[in-house]
């Protein structure tokens, strides 16, 4: 990829200038798209532990998921290679324009901070109000094709006959919104708005991290420090904002129905929506604080290197768009 930029770089020349005031936007969505195919069986491996618990062990499969190594010999047996890239088509669909609208918004908003400030520096402030704004917007835009990844990767966890199975992304948009309404693609949405919470402390940490190697030199950062510090930046971020990716999931898988077991009766209006604090209390009852740090080992093997091949994709596509657009 180095070496087609590299190319691209020497071209120049005003045939670039199309990408003026994009670079952004395409260097978000290149990222997302090498992030999402690089690390989908390990989302697929983290979904599942996060979607099993006390509350629902009624509808549970036989096996159950612990761990990574147990988990994937459990899907590989049961579902063999393509269980492991279950949703995958939604995680593509999902991370391109979650990543091409949080950085847009993000660099624009730091842009703008900064121009309001006397120095026109961008300051911690500056870094937490973007990551929160951008975190914002890009989790309200996308909510809908997260909860279909969702679904998609744990339609196996729940062995419930009334449970829905999903063929495409396509037919879980279709059936979704006719058994659940517009409501149902917003399952989840206030603990994955809690989530705006990690970015405010990702990003500024990632930025601060930043300008402590620009002060040993002023140079554009090597892809190692790079990768240091958003793999730094993420793992603390996880660490500390963790408990509300358990309380989506659940919230997205499951939906508890108020018409009998026999029943074939599947309407939004006979939808029973479980809220926050239930799953909340429900899980610290049954399976203790521990419930709501399911699958965190997993996770931060996926998200810490998977963020740190996303923010070092952004950086590199970005400094080479940029210079393509600075001659054109």
């Amino acid at each position: 990829m180095r070496g087609l930029l590299k190319d691209l770089d020497d071209r120049g020349g005003g045939r670039w200038s199309y990408l003026i005031g994009t670079e952004s936007i395409i260097s978000g969505a290149g990222a997302g798209l090498v992030s999402s195919v690089v690390t989908c069986p390990l989302d697929v491996v983290k979904t599942k532990l996060q979607a099993q618990g006390g509350l629902f062990t009624a509808h549970q499969a036989v096996d159950y998921y612990e761990g990574l190594l147990g988990s994937m010999r459990i899907i590989w047996r049961e579902e063999g290679f393509r269980g492991l890239y279950r949703g995958l088509g939604p995680t593509i669909i999902g991370y391109l324009p979650t990543w091409a609208i949080y950085f847009t918004v993000y660099d624009a908003a730091k842009a703008k901070l900064a121009d309001s400030r006397p120095n026109h520096q961008e300051d911690v402030v500056a870094h937490v109000l973007a990551a929160m704004t951008a975190g914002a917007t890009s989790t309200i835009a996308t909510n809908p094709l997260w909860l279909i990844k969702t679904r998609f990767m744990t339609q196996r966890v729940i062995r419930d006959p009334q449970s829905e199975r999903y063929r495409h992304t396509f037919d879980a948009f279709r059936r979704i919104h006719a058994k659940e309404g517009l409501r149902g693609f917003y399952r989840g949405l206030v603990p994955s708005l809690f989530g705006v919470t990690h970015v405010a402390i990702q990003f500024p940490l990632y930025e601060q991290i930043k300008l402590y190697y620009h002060k040993e030199s002023a140079a554009d950062l090597p892809s190692s420090r790079i990768l240091i510090a958003s793999a730094t930046s993420k793992m603390l971020a996880s660490l500390l904002t963790y408990p509300h990716e358990v309380l989506r999931t659940r919230l997205q898988v499951h939906a508890l129905k108020s018409a009998s077991p026999s029943s074939h009766a599947y309407t939004p209006s006979k939808m029973v929506y479980p809220k926050l604090r239930d799953i909340f209390r429900m899980i610290v009852q049954n399976e203790g604080l521990a419930g709501l740090y399911h699958g965190m080992g997993v996770n931060l093997i996926r998200t810490v290197p998977s963020s740190a091949l996303t923010i070092l994709t952004y950086e590199l596509l970005m400094r080479h768009l940029t210079a393509l657009t600075r001659h054109a």
